[in-house]
């Protein structure tokens, strides 16, 4: 037997280690989307509310400064669990009522802070809003962000 590697030797592997990680690449794509499809996101409660909400932190670019579960810009805080931190589902309209004060209430104008800019929300877009951030805590996300503070 030849202790060299052949060149029928060196491609059998090429093509067989290729078509290896190639089934293995596929594998792990379709468990992530089973995932995603049955265990991490409830599509039943997805609402227009929640797709409004969407639309509103889009349309005032939120993630270019917040993440969301982890997405995003990393200059402002996580809010992935901001409704859990508001208050959560133990009394949803005082959690609502929370959070369109805190969003009405911005710029805080606290010194040595980062001052989040007015976005002038209607009632509905707050509310919409709120609604779409209570929708993401409740996505199933491996124990994502790590801390409480988000």
């Amino acid at each position: 037997m030849s202790e060299h590697l052949t060149k029928t030797g060196a491609r059998n592997v090429f093509y067989g280690g290729s078509a290896f990680f190639f089934a293995i690449f596929l594998g792990l794509t379709a468990h992530s989307h089973y995932y995603m499809r049955t265990t991490s996101t409830d599509e039943t409660t997805l609402t227009a509310a929640v797709a409004r909400g969407k639309h509103v932190w889009e349309k005032n670019s939120c993630i270019n400064c917040h993440t969301l579960l982890g997405e995003g810009a990393y200059f402002a805080p996580e809010l992935g669990n901001v409704w859990t931190r508001m208050g959560g589902d133990k009394d949803v309209e005082s959690t609502r009522d929370t959070f369109k004060a805190w969003m009405a209430a911005q710029p805080s104008g606290i010194e040595g802070r980062r001052q989040m800019p007015q976005f002038n929300l209607t009632d509905q877009e707050a509310s919409d809003l709120a609604e779409f951030l209570r929708w993401a805590s409740k996505i199933k996300t491996q124990k994502w962000p790590p801390n409480e503070a988000g």
